[in-house]
């Protein structure tokens, strides 16, 4: 029987410079949707009595991922950022991933009374968000 739903416990995000050198990148918080609606390309035509569309170009906005900030993680990311390179969001409960190239970058977030300092990892895809099994290495 497949599985009603998957919580989030193991999801982890992978950073290489080749599709062949993923390593974690950091420990994350939260992840961002992945893509995005598609645009709308307004067809209506002097025969509807109402709007038509088609569907446009996907939106894929920059992708934020909230972590704990911790100086050594912090300046670990630095080294890498703006670096083109693979990004692999595995989401192990699911056994599924996700996968893109582009580049990041990575910022201290605002604090609050009573709060973590926390950092965002922002990530500038490149290419279109692809969703796969997870292949499992041993």
């Amino acid at each position: 029987m497949a599985a009603k739903a998957h919580n989030t416990i193991g999801t982890t995000l992978k950073f290489g410079t080749t599709a062949g050198s993923l390593t974690e990148l950091c420990k994350i918080k939260t992840f961002p949707q992945l893509n995005g609606e598609r645009e709308q390309i307004e067809s209506t035509d002097l025969t509807d009595s109402a709007q038509t569309f088609v569907p446009g170009v996907q939106s894929v906005e920059s992708m934020q991922f909230t972590c704990n900030f911790t100086l050594d993680a912090y300046t670990s990311l630095k080294t890498k950022a703006l670096t083109d390179g693979f990004f692999e969001l595995d989401f192990a409960s699911a056994g599924a991933k996700a996968t893109w190239e582009g580049q990041y970058d990575v910022y201290i977030s605002e604090g609050e009374v009573n709060g973590l300092i926390e950092m965002v990892l922002v990530c500038y895809p490149s290419t279109e968000v692809t969703i796969a099994a997870l292949t499992v290495t041993t």
